[in-house]
């Protein structure tokens, strides 16, 4: 297994008041902590994309259609079945994995994928149950957001609130959609459980929670209930954004640190010659974790004072975090075509959360 590289120092935008005042860029700096080896989990994964736990049962989501049950040091891959063909576009396939809140009990949970039929490609949100060992396409809970060649966004969160949050791209080559809120394509969408649009969503009759995303990868909330995003930008300019109901966050009119107003600005931004390509992502200790692509890190920003740094390196590409009290799990994603695979990648791996 690779060891883990010396953690970096990266300069960071601070934000200095609420989101809505100015932010200006400042070099932060942290004195390197020790970080323990990564322990892996399971081994030889097929390009995985979300983590979900119940107890200690581990629940890994794979692009081309299965599902990835880890369980008292065993692995077992699960079949899904799907109403619709899953597309082979890059970046595709089945994404966002969710379990429902009474999961043992019903065996639900919630899925977002990327399909094609004779209409075109799109991504639906489901509701899957597993039963007879198998994971079957249930009930239909939103269709037809759009799709492209790729940025499919595809994240799966429940907030605080009990509503289903999932974030949806650009569809790569309609950047403007992400401005028109009669599109669900490059947004933060938010609906009840069953589906329906909640009352006190900030568009009326609309699933719409915030628009003007380009590629939104990552969602996390802080124990007082605030939103975080995660975001790839154009050519760099990649985002941590505070995410607030019925916000414009600017794609594509501005990127990295420009301003207009009625429009937000990033809280973090990897500026215009580094690229992070920051995925899942998830909160403790006032703090935002999140997995990187074209970064190759798990990346650590501090919320209040605005410093950051790398606290894993050196295993290739990382799509989504998962924390518990105690261990902050991650998984590779070397196995995706844009990767160069280490011997059995892909792989979920964990850390003490207390060497954070």
């Amino acid at each position: 297994m690779a060891r883990i590289a010396a953690i970096l120092l990266l300069a960071v935008v601070v934000m200095t008041g609420c989101s809505n005042v100015e932010k200006r860029e400042e070099v932060n700096r942290e004195a390197a902590v020790p970080i323990s080896q990564p322990q892996v989990l399971a081994d030889d994964l097929q390009i995985p994309w979300s983590i979900a736990m119940v107890e200690d049962v581990i629940y890994l989501s794979e692009r081309p259609g299965t599902i990835v049950k880890i369980e008292d040091g065993k692995t077992e891959r699960q079949r899904v079945e799907l109403e619709k063909p899953l597309a082979t576009a890059a970046e595709a396939g089945l994404l966002g994995f969710l379990l429902s809140p009474d999961f043992l009990q019903t065996n639900e949970a919630f899925a977002y994928y990327t399909y094609s039929d004779q209409a075109g490609q799109f991504n639906r949100i489901v509701v899957l149950q597993f039963e007879n060992n198998v994971w079957q396409e249930k009930r239909l809970l939103l269709d037809k957001i759009p799709s492209g060649q790729y940025h499919h966004g595809g994240r799966l969160k429940i907030g605080p609130d009990g509503k289903l949050y999932a974030t949806t791209g650009d569809a790569a080559a309609n950047p403007e959609i992400a401005q028109d809120l009669g599109s669900l394509g490059g947004k933060i969408l938010r609906m009840n459980l069953d589906g329906s649009i909640p009352h006190d969503n900030p568009y009326p009759d609309s699933f719409v929670y915030s628009y003007g995303h380009r590629n939104p990868q990552g969602l996390a909330w802080t124990s007082d209930g605030e939103l975080y995003e995660s975001e790839h930008g154009p050519s760099a300019n990649d985002e941590i954004n505070q995410i607030y109901a019925g916000k414009n966050y600017g794609w594509p009119i501005i990127k990295g640190k420009e301003k207009r107003s009625g429009m937000e600005t990033p809280l973090f931004t990897s500026g215009a010659n580094h690229t992070w390509a920051p995925s899942g992502m998830a909160y403790a200790n006032g703090k935002l974790y999140v997995a990187a692509l074209r970064g190759s890190a798990v990346l650590e920003y501090n919320v209040q004072t605005g410093k950051q740094r790398e606290i894993i390196t050196g295993l290739g590409r990382n799509r989504d975090v998962y924390i518990t009290d105690h261990h902050l799990y991650f998984i590779s994603n070397n196995t995706d075509g844009r990767g160069n695979p280490q011997t059995k990648d892909d792989k979920l791996y964990r850390i003490p959360l207390t060497a954070q």
